[in-house]
């Protein structure tokens, strides 16, 4: 039943995003011709953002395309993450855009030109009509997923910038102060700055590994160590994103002698999915210390806290001092 939610929401944004690339790449045209014609910056500024907002609405497309693919031998995960890198590189993409904007600006404020209000108003109306259009389309997809929220900050930075380039027509128009043009372009080029770094910081924490910013992995041992019996200590834990969906874990723990693997290993896993919401968990059970060192527990643990996952799992000696040693595959 989840799994055809799943696939029922995938094809849901997958729609969203075509209809909202075609609208972006449709006015882009227009807009490029308005504002070559009007000679306004905000609007050439602003077609050339909707351009580079339709190429990355339609990478983001593209990526959701792939995402469908199933994992094999090769990439075991599937292609989900693909959609994460994409949004990081979308939200890199709005860091030049508001950057060519600023700089643009700045030399207009230097050198101003004439600017045709009327034709400027015109165009930056039907833009924003369009821009509310592909902003409503995405805004009923998917929260969660990055690709989809680098797909709507695209969009709503386009329709900030419709609504700023209305704006200044108007402020033209009716003053004929014609640096408002520029200036108003750079005060949309901050708002979409601030929405660009918070995509790029949420999937680079995913592209990096870092565990989930809402999970605290300080939790889950003494979480584990409370509910399932037998337990004498769990380390070794590494937590992670594969998507900002799909969670993972890998741990070690140690339980008491004559304690039992298989029923200990299906009790953390009910606890890392009803406590924390895991559902990818790799569970290591060890008796007596922990199999990739002799030093004890004591030991292995500063060895974790000191060098984190960076070392061999290689656990022939584990047969070499007569302990037990199973391992749990992926849920």
């Amino acid at each position: 039943m989840a799994h055809d939610h799943h696939d029922h929401m995938h094809a849901a944004n997958e729609k969203r995003l075509g209809i909202a690339t075609l609208l972006t790449g449709g006015y882009m045209v227009a807009e490029l011709v308005g504002g070559i014609l009007s000679g306004s910056l905000a609007l050439l500024a602003d077609a050339g953002h909707m351009g580079i907002d339709f190429a990355s609405l339609a990478l983001a497309f593209v990526a959701m395309r792939i995402a469908r693919r199933p994992a094999n031998a090769r990439w075991t995960y599937g292609y989900d993450r693909l959609q994460v890198l994409v949004a990081f590189a979308n939200g890199v993409i709005l860091f030049f855009v508001a950057g060519w904007i600023i700089w643009e600006a700045g030399v207009r404020l230097l050198e101003p030109a004439p600017v045709l209000g009327p034709l400027m108003l015109w165009v930056a109306a039907g833009g924003l009509l369009v821009n509310i259009v592909a902003f409503f389309v995405l805004h009923g997809g998917d929260r969660e997923s990055v690709n989809m929220r680098g797909a709507l900050l695209h969009v709503l930075g386009d329709m900030l910038g419709s609504v700023g380039a209305i704006a200044a027509a108007l402020i033209i128009i009716f003053t004929g102060w014609t640096p408002i043009d520029p200036i108003l372009s750079v005060f949309v080029s901050v708002i979409i700055l601030g929405g660009a770094w918070r995509l790029v910081r949420d999937s680079s924490r995913v592209l990096l590994e870092a565990a989930p910013a809402h999970l605290d992995t300080g939790e889950i041992a003494p979480a584990i160590r409370a509910e399932v019996p037998d337990i004498e200590d769990v380390h070794h834990v590494h937590l992670w994103s594969i998507t900002e969906k799909t969670k993972a874990v890998t741990l070690h723990a140690c339980i008491k002698e004559g304690g039992d693997g298989p029923a200990t290993v299906r009790a953390i896993k009910s606890v890392l999915s009803a406590r924390f919401g895991i559902g990818h968990a790799t569970v290591e059970i060890e008796y007596g210390h922990c199999a990739d060192h002799s030093g004890g527990r004591g030991h292995d643990q500063e060895h974790s806290r000191v060098h984190g996952h960076d070392h061999a799992h290689d656990h022939a000696h584990d047969d070499d001092h007569g302990h037990q040693h199973m391992k749990a595959l992926p849920a």
